[in-house]
């Protein structure tokens, strides 16, 4: 009976064991499971913008083919999408004593509006409202005494001064944000530069001459840009047109992460040196779902730009989307990582074009251009070493140097020349891929010219149209 009850208590004990182990053993991969659940759903974060916030950034692109340089990352540019909710407080201009009758000066009321939305603190909005006209002078909107995220809600019309002499010394810029960290220029409202007056030239102002006649000397050359913003981090700019700059129209200078999208830039064809977009020393840049037409470059990329993609863009009439010119006045310059997809150039004197001066240095590598659609367009694909904008520039040995940039699926009509591949004499181009490219003149063959390379080496991957056999194989 004894060797019983010892026996039922081994059973009774072990199988108490068995659950306790069973039990711990539960637990322990329940935790672990719960761990792994928490930390995949805190690395998921999702962001409510309501209906007036930034739209997402495109997707990255599609990897070129090998030995395609490869498109720029654009981990760095989904910041764009933390922005906060736009639910601060809101500041409209009219309460600050902007009149927006179009004629009477409001730039004091556009400060004042500004610096109280600064002091209120992150998340403020400036509001432009909907069916008003604001004159509205040079002014800086700085962001030295402002906290991070700031909205200007462009909904009404902003007019530059025709007046010259409202413009004082400093000609460089109109409307300037600058040192911000999070800002967002939003809305359906309108830029305009009222620019007629500053591209006519100075004989044909003096044709009637009145009160504008000494700052109109140092006109065409000296001329602001319509909107400039620099120093900045963060920034979104859609939705909003401008129109009829003097000169660029909207210029980003020392930015970082950058989105611009649903924007409308219009001037003119033959308005001149009035850019659409100008990069200058900005990275992590996304331009997409814009239409631009001027009278220079749709798109102007320039040195210290890296990481810039831009999809789905329409352009024309201008000169194209141009990288450069770089390297004037012997200065170093450099360009990288930048990708154009999904664009439509229509009518302009260039497609997609890289520029540079002799006697430059530096570099431009991995460029990326891929379903490009031309119509009417001059010259379609342009490597340019020997620019000048004078009658005669000097030659010179040093250049910036061109390498890995790749052309595929460019396909439509050009009026003129359907490849210029023009390198420098000291340093060829190197690593240029052709690939799928269909270009037809759209008018009588006699008045066109043939593909024309100059020390471009790299390689055709597909039989193009026309033949372009003018490209070197290999290396330099």
């Amino acid at each position: 009976m004894r060797n019983c009850r010892n026996m039922r208590g081994f059973v009774q004990n072990g199988t108490m064991a068995l659950l306790l182990l069973f039990f711990l053993v539960t637990c322990t991969n329940f935790d672990a499971c719960g761990a792994r659940r928490v930390r995949h759903l805190g690395s998921s974060h999702h962001h409510d913008h309501g209906v007036g916030g930034p739209k997402p950034s495109p997707s990255p692109p599609p990897s070129p083919l090998s030995p395609s340089p490869p498109p720029p990352s654009m981990s760095n540019l989904t910041s764009t999408l933390d922005r906060p909710a736009l639910s601060g407080t809101v500041f409209n201009v009219v309460d600050f004593g902007a009149s927006g009758d179009g004629v009477t000066d409001d730039t004091k009321a556009f400060e004042n509006t500004w610096q109280a939305a600064c002091k209120e603190g992150g998340g403020s909005t400036v509001l432009v409202p909907q069916n008003l006209q604001f004159l509205v002078g040079p002014i800086s909107f700085a962001g030295a005494n402002c906290a991070p995220n700031m909205v200007f809600q462009l909904d009404g019309t902003i007019l530059a001064p025709t007046n010259h002499n409202i413009w004082g010394a400093d000609l460089s810029t109109w409307l300037q944000f600058k040192n911000l960290k999070g800002l967002t220029i939003q809305g359906q409202g309108t830029i305009e530069g009222q620019g007629s007056t500053w591209w006519n030239s100075a004989s044909e102002a003096y044709d009637n001459p009145g009160e504008n006649s000494e700052m109109v000397e140092l006109m065409p050359s000296n001329r602001p840009t319509a909107l400039r913003i620099s120093g900045s981090n963060n920034v979104a700019v859609a939705g909003i047109t401008i129109q009829n700059s003097p000169q660029f129209h909207l210029k980003f200078d020392s930015c970082q992460v950058v989105e611009v999208h649903g924007v409308t830039i219009s001037s003119p064809g033959n308005s001149p040196n009035t850019d659409g977009i100008h990069l200058q020393n900005s990275q992590g840049v996304s331009i997409h779902n814009t239409n631009l037409a001027c009278g220079d470059d749709c798109i102007s990329i320039q040195t210290g730009s890296s990481n810039v993609f831009i999809q789905n863009v329409n352009c024309g009439p201008g000169h194209g989307i141009s990288i450069g010119g770089l390297g004037k006045g012997n200065t170093q310059a450099t360009v990288s990582d930048v990708t154009v997809q999904d664009v439509t150039i229509s009518g302009t004197t260039n497609g997609v074009r890289i520029k540079t001066w002799q006697g430059g240095s530096g570099s431009v590598k991995n460029i990326r251009y891929s379903n490009v659609r031309v119509s009417e367009v001059q010259k379609p694909i342009v490597i340019d070493q020997f620019y000048c904008d004078h009658t005669m520039c000097t030659n010179q040995t040093s250049a910036v140097a061109l390498s890995d940039i790749t052309y595929q699926n460019i396909r439509g009509t050009y009026t003129l020349q359907p490849v210029y591949l023009a390198c420098s004499d000291a340093i060829p181009c190197s690593n240029i891929y052709l690939d799928d490219i269909e270009l037809q003149p759209s008018i009588d063959n006699s008045h066109v010219y043939a593909p024309f390379c100059w020390k471009a080496y790299g390689d055709l991957r597909a039989p193009t149209e026309p033949p372009i056999s003018c490209l070197q194989s290999g290396k330099p």
